[in-house]
């Protein structure tokens, strides 16, 4: 009897506690519904919203491919061999090694492993043997900044990526005719369906609502020695000579006396020797850049993301931030239409030369700015979720797993230029804190707050306030 009544009682108190979590947890529920004022609709932020969706989602009676299949938001809207690696078998990328029809001609999925290179048509399809080019996935960040021009907008990588006006609209037209085809035909309505406009009109928001919305203004009073020497470099009109073409770190070019936008050059790129796709023994025709046929120029991107978007350049050739800047110190740059007009307009007739520890400098300068870019981002992405409402989980769980790979690639940033180890501990810790508050249900707001206090100690360890 004495058992049984002290079972009785052991059950009674843990029901008295289970009911009274129950009321501690409806309590908060309705503090939080109380607390969450009705949202008040906004045209646009719908718009990028739908945008997003369709980004990720709409196959367009494709292949299975989306937007989002080629850039991936956790790999900075772009995608790497070391992202496809993780990739399982069946992912909508490897399509021509699963779908009959697209075995020949579409990808060259030996490539697209190994040097994370997609094939392109961009000269037509009437010679799928011969006519096409092997191209990196270019990011989508800060386009607002990067694709205009006078001569109208510039997109993909030799700004002709989009078919008729080269709008974002236009490439998004491109991009479903040429990666979403369940078939060579490439017959609208029967291998894919086009884009509607309003449909066009949400990607468009939504791509130019990616990244950074305005150019820095340089410089930056950044506090590490070799950085902010890498700066000085950078701005130098007559060393670095890099700001000439690269305005702010940009992608609008100050050549000649004036601010000409997004501008095309013929660098010598095509021209490096040892190309890795090259070395394969693949198939892999001159890249003749703009226009149909080419003229040999290439549109200049921004660099403020460039450290975290590698490899470089239109072909992948290069895999650093270091080697992408000793390319311009070399003979392939010095000896191009692009090379040949910075040394006629030099006093002294040189185009760049550069010293081993001057192109580590400009590298550690563009790893600090893609860091400082990273957090500004985190930041903006862990205050975001804070203010997520409380009843949509999934949306806040959404934008602190965005802020982990941001913060993921600030340190790996850093760490690589052996760069600021003290903003590395700070970052290591907001990532922890981030991560913790992405899998808990309580403290998440207490979590988030203090992983944005750790950002900011990171950033004031890179720049002065």
């Amino acid at each position: 009897m004495n058992e049984n009544h002290q079972s009785s009682q052991a059950i009674a108190r843990l029901t008295g506690r289970r009911i009274g979590m129950a009321v501690v947890l409806g309590v908060f529920a309705l503090s939080a519904c109380e607390a969450s004022p009705p949202r008040v609709p906004d045209p646009q932020r719908e718009l990028i919203a739908k945008g997003e969706r369709i980004f990720f989602n709409e196959t367009f009676n494709g292949n299975g491919r989306t937007c989002g299949t080629c850039h991936r938001a956790e790999a900075n809207f772009a995608i790497n061999p070391s992202f496809i690696a993780t990739l399982p078998p069946n992912d909508a990328l490897f399509v021509a090694e699963f779908n009959p029809d697209l075995k020949k001609n579409f990808e060259n999925p030996k490539l697209m492993r190994a040097f994370g290179l997609i094939l392109e048509n961009l000269d037509g399809f009437d010679d799928l043997d011969k006519k096409f080019v092997m191209r990196g996935v270019p990011h989508v960040l800060a386009l607002r900044t990067s694709i205009n021009s006078p001569q109208g907008p510039r997109t993909g990588w030799s700004g002709d990526g989009s078919p008729g006006d080269g709008t974002l609209r236009s490439f998004a037209v491109g991009a479903v005719i040429q990666h979403f085809t369940k078939t060579l035909n490439r017959v609208a309505g029967v291998d894919f369906r086009l884009p509607t406009d309003d449909e066009l009109n949400a990607l468009e928001a939504f791509q130019l609502s990616l990244g950074r919305q305005q150019d820095l203004t340089l410089p930056l009073p950044l506090k590490g020695i070799v950085p902010k020497r890498g700066q000085e470099i950078f701005l130098d009109a007559n060393l670095g000579k890099c700001n000439l073409c690269h305005v702010n770190a940009g992608a609008t070019a100050n050549f000649g006396g004036g601010n000409i936008g997004n501008a095309n050059f013929n660098t010598g790129v095509e021209d490096l020797p040892d190309q890795p796709a090259d070395l394969t023994g693949e198939l892999v025709p001159p890249d003749d850049g703009f226009g149909r046929p080419g003229d040999g120029t290439f549109n200049t991107p921004p660099l403020v993301e460039a450290a975290d978007t590698g490899p470089f350049f239109h072909n992948n050739a290069i895999e650093t931030i270091e080697g992408a800047v000793g390319f311009y110190d070399g003979e392939s740059f010095n000896n191009s239409p692009s090379g040949k007009l910075l040394a006629q307009a030099d006093p002294n007739g040189v185009g760049i030369e550069l010293d081993g520890t001057q192109i580590v400098a400009i590298a550690a300068f563009l790893r600090v700015i893609n860091t400082l870019e990273n957090i500004r981002e985190s930041l903006d992405l862990l205050e975001r979720s804070l203010d997520t409402s409380s009843h949509d989980r999934s949306e806040r769980k959404k934008l602190l797993e965005r802020a982990i790979s941001e913060t993921t690639d600030s340190i790996r940033v850093l760490k690589a230029g052996g760069l600021h180890p003290e903003a590395v501990a700070h970052l290591k810790e907001a990532k922890r804190l981030t991560e913790k508050a992405s899998c808990s249900w309580f403290f998440t707001g207490k979590r988030t707050r203090a992983a944005i206090e750790e950002q900011k100690k990171a950033r004031a360890l890179l720049v002065e306030a």
